[in-house]
């Protein structure tokens, strides 16, 4: 099965495409319209946004043209969004009503909390947890309503994935957390596993305009070993592990580099990326969130 086609079962019984379309810091009518263009051209059928993003008006735009250009229909998209860190608590079923009237697209397919802690609040205020588990229990009402068809988290850690396992509440469908050869968590996916939980990555090949991932000497190697690119390799690494990946670009031609990962990495050459030898993280830490 090509990489572009295969899917992961949620919670709800439903299919997620394991590769799709980031669309961080990628803001602009015009933009989005152009790379989501390209996206859908090159295949991509899953779409990943947030709240915080501030671009989930012109998605919703861009899809009511390009759906038609592409001979697709909404239920052929697979949308995921993200509440707000500021919207934790009673306003989070407001906060999922509000995405959904950006995005314009009748139901989401994924609702994830952002982010553990409450923007307002210190990391370390206890406060935290109550907040967390009054926001979970929105987004199951929202799931009950019909307005998104799976519901999870991003940047949870295996604290704060205990806690809704002890409250017998339902259990994410999705963690997407920061996740990379520089920086995983063999318990933080071990656990998922063990819990049906899909683990999607971010910042798959390294911070935001820092180069150290990709022109790391290991990857680079593999990668011209392969005749790939470091982007590929990278994006594989996590694929091939079973991890869902949503890498963002701007240019038709990285979008379509990245979807096209239909090569195997031999394990030898897994192993090397799995102990890469580096520690460095790029993105938010939720370790401290309480």
């Amino acid at each position: 099965m090509e990489t572009k086609t295969l899917k992961a079962t949620l919670k709800s019984g439903r299919k997620m495409p394991i590769v799709g379309f980031g669309t961080y810091q990628i803001r602009g009518t015009s933009l989005i319209r152009d790379v989501l263009d390209y996206a859908l051209g090159a295949g991509y059928r899953s779409i990943d946004t947030a709240a915080v993003y501030g671009n989930e008006t012109d998605i919703g735009s861009a899809l009511k043209t390009l759906l038609p250009k592409y001979n697709l229909k909404r239920e052929d998209i697979f949308i995921t969004t993200k509440l707000s860190p500021s919207d934790h608590g009673e306003k989070a079923l407001d906060a999922v009503k509000q995405s959904l009237k950006n995005l314009d697209c009748g139901y989401l397919d994924l609702y994830l909390i952002h982010w553990p802690g409450q923007s307002r609040l210190s990391i370390h205020d206890p406060s935290n947890i109550a907040i967390r588990a009054k926001t979970w229990e929105k987004l199951i009402e929202a799931k009950k309503q019909g307005l998104v068809k799976d519901i999870g988290v991003s940047n949870y850690t295996i604290k704060h994935l205990e806690e809704l396992d002890k409250s017998n509440s339902e259990i994410p469908a999705v963690n997407q957390v920061e996740w990379h050869p520089f920086y995983h968590q063999s318990d933080l996916k071990n656990y998922c596993k063990q819990k049906g939980i899909l683990l999607q990555a971010y910042s798959s090949l390294g911070g935001t305009n820092n180069p150290d991932l990709m022109t790391n000497e290991v990857v680079v190697e593999i990668a011209k070993n392969l005749n790939k690119s470091p982007s590929q390799v990278l994006l594989k690494w996590a694929v091939q592990q079973g991890v869902g990946i949503i890498p963002k670009a701007r240019s038709k031609s990285h979008i379509e580099e990245n979807i096209n990962l239909d090569f195997e990495i031999p394990e030898k050459d897994l192993d090397k990326l799995n102990n890469i030898g580096t520690m460095t993280k790029f993105a938010w830490d939720p370790t401290d969130v309480a």
